[in-house]
């Protein structure tokens, strides 16, 4: 007989009516309590989201993790709005976090709907720290970014062009289609607890997190750390850049 993984975690939340014991809940990592499954009737997505650049279309490499440069993004949310961008590369697990300051006039004046996003992680805010991060790297490590359907990335388009990366969204409320970045942002969780103000932490301090992050062996690469992962691609990549100009 085979069961699934889904009919198991039913079975173990229904016994609280959909949720688990008090004591049971101090020992998950993610203090959720709530079981959601993944079976959900899919709704209509983001007006800026069209079927050409669902994830559905996205190049079939990604998925086997077998070549480098797809990554998945997204925000880790704190106090008053406060935000930190993250972009995980899906074959190496390297890490890269986006500071997103909260612009001049952040809670000087109550918030008023179509106004700026003052916050920090507005449309441009989003779009211009993906590209100041992400165009540093060779465009062999820029093959495609996977991202929610978020209002965040509503400047995809112009993303695109300016980073020469292609863009492609999750089904709505699909966050296991973005699994690699959704255990990265447990992980930092444990640097940027929730509740807490994600503005006070500098460029820098993200750095030196994501530095620690890139430094930590994996087992799923060999007890490699995805910094000397995504090394290994690089020298590969040049040394196949030498051969083909010979």
């Amino acid at each position: 007989m085979r069961i699934s993984h889904e009919a198991i975690y039913q079975a173990l939340y229904v016994q609280g009516r959909g949720a688990l014991r008090r004591e049971l809940v101090a020992c998950l990592r993610t203090g959720r309590a709530l079981r959601v499954p993944r079976a959900r009737t899919r709704e209509r997505g983001k007006k800026f989201v069209s079927p050409e650049i669902m994830i559905a279309e996205r190049p079939a490499e990604a998925d086997d993790r077998a070549v480098p440069g797809h990554w998945e993004g997204d925000l880790i949310i704190g106090l008053e709005s406060s935000a930190i961008g993250t972009l995980v590369e899906r074959t190496t697990r390297f890490t890269i976090l986006l500071h997103l300051p909260r612009m001049d006039g952040h809670g000087d004046e109550p918030r008023f709907k179509n106004g700026p996003a003052l916050a920090g992680h507005g449309a441009k805010a989003v779009r211009d720290a993906i590209a100041a991060s992400i165009t540093v790297l060779p465009a062999a490590l820029r093959r495609s970014l996977t991202w929610d359907q978020g209002a965040e990335l509503a400047q995809h388009a112009q993303l695109r062009v300016d980073a020469g990366l292609p863009i492609y969204f999750c089904d709505p409320h699909s966050p296991w289609q973005r699994g690699t970045n959704e255990n990265t942002n447990g992980l930092l969780r444990q640097y940027f607890p929730k509740g807490t103000d994600l503005s006070r932490h500098s460029a820098t301090d993200l750095a030196a997190v994501a530095a620690t992050l890139n430094s930590r062996p994996r087992k799923t690469l060999g007890w490699k750390t995805p910094g000397e992962a995504l090394d290994d691609h690089l020298r590969s990549a040049r040394r196949s850049g030498v051969a083909t100009t010979r």
